[in-house]
């Protein structure tokens, strides 16, 4: 049976909407909690699927957080063995650290919804599904990375154009959240609570736009995952 390991740094950013995919294509699940879990121990070629998740730390923080430096020493080893590696926000940024890039604070928060800009490799990829009618992206991040070297651009935002990228031929990381499950929304904005007030965010018009625009993207990215695995998992 085919393997997926996600390890998570906040319980309710799971793997969301992305979830009954990995399990109707015969996936074995299991979570790893970032802090909890001994990820030194984790052998990083064993499954056939990591994904690594989002989270409210910054991936410069390992003097405060000791895990992230587990974490990146697995992600560098799983990389450079080209197998399938998944990251969302928190974990692209893993990524780009992982590769060498920089990972630093962007000044500004992302926070709400936004359509992704897709490069000419982005359309030409699974991230088409992503963008069209109706369809938007949500973003909740203040951190962003410099683009790895080597690595592919696949969509941007005006404010923040580093939002996707892929790495060798079996690496996918997006710097948003394509896994967000509108409705689970309420667990994202009880749980950044804090994080929403202090940057004047107002919660019911994040609520109503997560509401109308999570439907399409929970498809999107579904469609775009699925279309992903067929390409990765040979």
């Amino acid at each position: 049976m085919k393997t997926v390991l996600a390890i998570r740094h906040v319980a309710f950013e799971d793997l969301g909407s992305l979830e009954p995919l990995l399990l109707e294509r015969g996936f074995a699940l299991r979570y790893l909690e970032a802090g909890v879990d001994d990820l030194a121990g984790v052998d990083p070629l064993a499954d056939d699927l990591l994904v690594v998740l989002g989270g409210p730390i910054s991936v410069y923080e390992a003097d405060i957080y000791p895990f992230i430096a587990d974490e990146l020493a697995l992600l560098r080893v799983r990389l450079a063995a080209d197998r399938p590696t998944l990251g969302i926000c928190l974990g692209a940024q893993m990524m780009a650290a992982a590769l060498g890039a920089r990972v630093y604070s962007g000044g500004t928060k992302e926070i709400g919804w936004t359509p992704l800009t897709l490069t000419d490799a982005g359309v030409n990829g699974p991230l088409r599904h992503l963008v069209g009618e109706g369809c938007s992206m949500l973003h909740w991040h203040g951190d962003t990375f410099e683009l790895p070297e080597g690595a592919e651009l696949l969509a941007s935002t005006p404010l923040y154009p580093h939002q996707a990228f892929g790495w060798g031929a079996r690496g996918l990381a997006f710097q948003c959240h394509p896994e967000v499950r509108a409705g689970r929304i309420e667990t994202w904005l009880i749980g950044h609570a804090a994080e929403l007030g202090q940057n004047r965010i107002s919660v019911p018009a994040l609520r109503e736009a997560s509401l109308r625009f999570g439907p399409v993207l929970e498809n999107a990215g579904r469609a775009c995952l699925a279309e992903w695995l067929d390409g990765v998992m040979v």
